[in-house]
């Protein structure tokens, strides 16, 4: 049996401790796509592990863990994160394992990642000023930019779509991975001259000492995968990122390099759509959103400063202050839409304790032709001119917090309403809510 869980907004959601709860049961935990960019933060008492690229569920002791064949990896990140999460206690000897398939980020793909963004941002703002009349090319970039973690995660894959990456099965065959990385270098020097004359590829060559180190983690995630699944093998999948940065769905140019959805799972795992029992969608009881891009609900104001200071809205990844606003129910439904959750996990509902009222969306306007939109734009360029729709909920902050409380029943009667108003506009079972950051903190229904 199958579970995946995927994140239903722009990341950050709290994926992490759904998973480390969910792997209780499971024997096998993977990740399908993706690199370093993610980030998942798990609570255990008074340790706190974070995560990147490795999946949440090395925090049970039982479990096996997967990247698989979508994902790409940066092979001294890997064994960094390793280290860093011995270095706090957890043992991971045999637990962990990389598909062969998986490709390499290399140094050089870091180098590449920050030079990209800066042409992005000025693409953007070329775009930005076609509106406005005025352009200078030689200005110094001050806005509009993608905001990727310059992670080199879209250089890498941009190298395995253009067929001249590198797997990580190929780090084995020293002549023919030193020839596909000069071939990289070199295609590299053609499109960006001088931006990387201070890149030695003879250097990256070199730094690669890590063969015997990594030839325990390779597996042919293939016929392990197949195994599991003819087993009937519990297995959890953790997506990572979001659908709202899916290269194909989410709010493209300001998106990931990776699919992010249940398709992507289904790719980058090489698992049977129809072994998917529970597709559980993670939505914050508000938005947060890391980087550029659109985001209706976005507050700008003391709303805003106050969910981001009681959330400690921080990425995992970058340490970026998160932009924060309201729940937006266009976006979720169309999240729906995609990913055809089963259920969904609604964490940190007790962030909203010291509202007195609520807002969430509920439509966009169109003030260019005062159409009301209910469905979340195909082009979202269509959201700089749209105003939000919002419906006020009562908060319950004249009741008694939510922060802590493990049981639905329990909850004040204002937030039971604000989780069955979420319901029923969606159309999808709330099943689990988070009330706190530690492992405990979760209800289940």
């Amino acid at each position: 049996m199958i579970t995946a869980i995927l994140g239903a907004q722009w990341g950050d959601e709290g994926k992490g401790k759904l998973t480390d709860i969910l792997c209780a049961d499971a024997s096998l935990c993977a990740r399908a796509a993706g690199g370093s960019n993610a980030g998942h933060t798990i609570v255990v008492g008074d340790q706190v592990y974070d995560f990147h690229i490795l999946p949440s569920g090395l925090v049970n002791p039982k479990c096996l863990n997967l990247v698989g064949t979508g994902c790409v990896v940066h092979i001294p990140t890997f064994f960094k994160e390793l280290k860093d999460l011995e270095r706090k206690g957890l043992k991971t000897d045999g637990r962990i394992l990389l598909s062969g398939r998986a490709h390499i980020v290399f140094d050089l793909h870091l180098l590449i990642d920050g030079l990209q963004e800066g042409e992005l941002t000025q693409a953007v703002e070329l775009e930005l000023a076609q509106k406005d009349g005025v352009f200078d090319g030689n200005k110094k970039p001050t806005g509009g930019a993608i905001g990727t973690t310059k992670k080199g995660i879209g250089p890498a894959y941009s190298a395995k779509h253009a067929r001249s990456g590198v797997r990580i099965n190929q780090i084995f065959n020293k002549a023919e991975l030193d020839k596909r990385l000069r071939v990289l270098a070199n295609g590299a020097r053609k499109r960006y001259g001088d931006a990387i004359a201070d890149y030695d590829v003879n250097e990256e060559i070199a730094s690669q000492t890590y063969r015997e180190q990594l030839r325990p983690f390779v597996v042919d995630a293939v016929p392990l995968m197949a195994s599991a699944q003819k087993k009937d093998t519990q297995i959890l999948v953790e997506g990572a990122n979001a659908l709202m940065l899916d290269i194909d769905h989410g709010t493209y140019p300001y998106v990931t390099s990776s699919s992010t959805g249940i398709g992507g799972i289904v790719t980058g795992l090489a698992i049977s759509p129809f072994k998917i029992k529970e597709i559980i969608g993670v939505v914050k009881a508000y938005t947060t959103r890391v980087g550029s891009g659109p985001f209706p609900t976005e507050l700008l104001d003391s709303d805003g400063d106050k969910l981001q200071r009681v959330g400690h809205e921080y990425g995992v990844t970058t340490g970026r202050r998160r932009r924060c606003g309201w729940l937006d129910l266009v976006l979720l439904k169309y999240s729906v839409a995609v990913n055809h959750y089963t259920s969904l996990n609604l964490t940190k509902l007790d962030i909203l304790d010291v509202f007195d009222t609520i807002k969430v969306a509920v439509a966009y306007k169109d003030t260019s032709s005062s159409q009301v939109l209910e469905d979340f734009p195909e082009n979202s360029s269509v959201l700089d001119h749209c105003e939000v729709v919002y419906k006020t909920l009562a908060g319950w902050k004249g009741e008694k917090k939510v922060a802590g409380i493990r049981s639905y029943n329990e909850l004040p009667a204002s937030a039971r309403s604000y989780v069955e108003f979420i319901e029923n506009e969606v159309g999808v079972k709330i099943q689990y809510i988070g009330t706190g950051a530690a492992r405990e903190d979760m209800i289940t229904r």
